[in-house]
């Protein structure tokens, strides 16, 4: 199976092309390999490599004004591919698009990623506009 771990080239000029109109949340839903596959062959799970990549990134990601507004524990996909299974589901807030950009661009977070590529079989990363929450929904 060939996953989704890095956004191409034209996605990532997609996303810069977007209007920078204040907080962003994206929604990370990860699967991870049992055995991470890192390029110089050190051994790991996938959950300890996402972990290291959890710990490294971390001081960018909250350096540059990031938390996580929501996160949970994948249970059954009700509608979806009954096969599809998430192992790691967050929202991150970001205070601007260019905060996201500024991380992905900063050194230590590029050391970092090594990790969540060796991790990572498979993900999908969703930049949403942040909307008030409240009872409703389909407004």
């Amino acid at each position: 199976m060939t996953g989704h771990v890095d956004p191409t080239r034209e996605r990532f000029g997609a996303f810069r092309a977007l209007p920078d109109e204040g907080p962003i949340h994206m929604l990370n839903l990860v699967r991870l390999r049992e055995q991470a596959a890192y390029p110089d062959g050190r051994r790991a799970s996938g959950a300890e490599a996402y972990a290291a990549y959890g710990r490294e990134s971390g001081p960018v990601f909250r350096r540059l004004g990031g938390r996580i507004a929501w996160s949970g524990d994948f249970r059954l996909m009700l509608i979806g591919p009954e096969e599809e299974r998430w192992d790691r589901c967050f929202i991150a807030e970001y205070p601007s698009a260019a905060a996201f950009v500024e991380m992905i661009r900063d050194p230590d977070y590029r050391k970092a990623v090594i990790h969540r590529q060796a991790a990572v079989l498979d993900s999908r990363l969703i930049r949403l506009a942040p909307r008030p929450s409240g009872e409703g929904f389909g407004e």
